[in-house]
């Protein structure tokens, strides 16, 4: 009996551990190339294994992408996370540090969503967790009547954006540290109360 339960363990262990080979090659296929040139065959050799086992454990491509992403969104929000509560300086340096790992994986999301619509969920989900992001860690800059705390979150939200980071840091060509301190800058006259 203890030589079945250990096999049947060893098994989900093995099985775990060929679906987290999957996702990393996935990943890592999709950080060079777009998803439409990424084949099942492509995803199977990167993680050593069969097409068979990728539709055994996955489904089909847009599932395995789906599940990739997904394990991705969970990284990207639990460094975030880290975020709420701290002061404004402390916030915005978990910020910079998120796009300084993720933000050309999310850019290169961002420029196939248009070609891509298996990604719009994905990426909507992204911007609804931002907004509320940026509502959480900022809570006490939008305490205003309702039209005044829409227009400051949209502010606030732009400031704190991706596409903020990619014009700093590779548009202009600030360092990291330059880019932490001009989102900071900009963000300031955003945290008082006054509308």
């Amino acid at each position: 009996m203890k030589s079945r339960a250990y096999q049947m363990t060893a098994r989900a262990a093995s099985s775990a551990r060929t679906a987290e080979s999957i996702l990393d090659a996935t990943m890592e296929l999709f950080r060079a190339r777009p998803i439409a040139d990424i084949t099942l065959a492509d995803i199977a050799a990167g993680a050593g294994v069969t097409v068979q086992t990728v539709l055994r454990r996955f489904g089909d491509k847009d599932a395995v992408f789906a599940a990739a992403i997904a394990r991705f969104a969970t990284e990207v929000f639990t460094q975030r996370d880290a975020a709420i509560g701290l002061d404004a300086r402390r916030a915005v340096a978990n910020l910079i540090d998120h796009y300084e790992q993720w933000a050309p994986l999310m850019l290169k999301m961002l420029a196939e969503e248009p070609h891509t619509p298996g990604l719009r969920d994905t990426l909507d989900a992204g911007r609804d967790y931002h907004r509320n992001w940026c509502a959480d860690v900022f809570a006490d800059a939008l305490d205003l009547p309702t039209a005044q705390r829409a227009r400051r979150l949209a502010q606030i939200c732009t400031v704190c954006d991706v596409r903020s980071w990619e014009s700093l840091r590779r548009n202009h060509g600030l360092t990291r540290q330059q880019t932490e301190q001009a989102i900071l800058e900009m963000l300031t006259p955003l945290l008082t109360k006054e509308p």
